[in-house]
């Protein structure tokens, strides 16, 4: 699924097949004009050795430290921005490691919003998170998905049962595309899938946009 990420972000090409972007080959896109146009929220964000207000400035070297406050409020990192000991100048450590695995996604998340790129990368961004980091988290993530187009990775499939298309893929080959409710109706292994999954952790690949 992770590797689905990779391609679309060109760090390598397909051995067979296209990816097509607006029609476009993605083999034949310059490669920083693509991923300025991508923001991606993964399952580990990488969190740098600076402050808090810079990492989320990463998104957008140029950004004001209104614009840097407002992504924050967005991302619903503000909060806990404001609590830490040095505000949006404390120190966010090696890997983030300051800071808990849900503060470093709003964290990404925040980024995210300052770049505010028309495609979104949603790579099982909540799937490490404790129940109430998950909300928080996915609270900031329904507002930045507003207006884009998002691809989203999860293990949890009520998480993209809201996509506009799911793709269920089987050994490496799309099997099936549609709503949740086109496939429940059409589709005997992705029903089953669905009427087992919700308590087993079963992966499935949405996009909404």
């Amino acid at each position: 699924k992770t590797t689905m990420v990779n391609l679309l972000l060109g760090f390598f090409h397909p051995s067979g097949g296209r990816i097509l972007l607006d029609g476009e080959d993605l083999a034949d896109c310059d490669l920083t004009s693509l991923r300025d146009n991508i923001s991606v929220v993964s399952q580990n964000p990488y969190i740098f050795d600076l402050s808090l207000k810079d990492n989320i400035r990463c998104g957008n070297p140029y950004a004001s430290e209104e614009e840097v406050i407002r992504a924050a409020r967005d991302a619903n990192a503000h909060e806990f921005i404001s609590q830490s000991p040095y505000g949006y100048d404390t120190i966010a450590g090696e890997k983030g490691l300051a800071l808990s695995g849900g503060q470093r996604q709003r964290i990404a998340i925040a980024r995210a919003f300052l770049k505010d790129a028309s495609i979104l990368l949603l790579d099982e961004a909540t799937s490490a998170l404790d129940n109430f980091s998950e909300l928080a988290v996915k609270d900031a993530i329904a507002r930045l998905m507003k207006g884009r187009t998002t691809i989203t990775v999860a293990h949890r499939l009520s998480t993209i049962l809201h996509c506009d298309v799911i793709f269920y893929i089987k050994n490496g080959a799309v099997l099936a595309s549609g709503s949740h409710h086109e496939l429940v109706s059409s589709c005997e292994e992705y029903k089953r899938l669905y009427q087992t999954s919700l308590g087993t952790g079963r992966t499935g690949v949405g996009r909404t946009g």
